[in-house]
């Protein structure tokens, strides 16, 4: 019975460690992502603020409505 027990606490120590690990490669897997993203989203933003410096009035005018649109 205690040789059952010794077992099955071992395969319980082996399981915690892989699930440590696969998180672990989960959570890196995770923020390369998010650095992805946020590069993207630099880019967009970026973009709209090159955009508005250097013809915001006319990014703004083309939004105006004119007569009866």
């Amino acid at each position: 019975m205690p040789q059952e027990f010794a077992q099955a606490n071992q395969s319980a120590q082996s399981d915690q460690q892989t699930t440590g690990e696969e998180l672990a490669s989960a959570a890196t897997q995770a923020s390369q992502q998010s650095d992805v993203e946020f590069d993207a989203l630099d880019a967009v933003l970026d973009d709209i603020e090159s955009t508005l410096e250097t013809n915001a009035e006319e990014y703004v005018n083309s939004f105006v409505q004119k007569g009866g649109e």
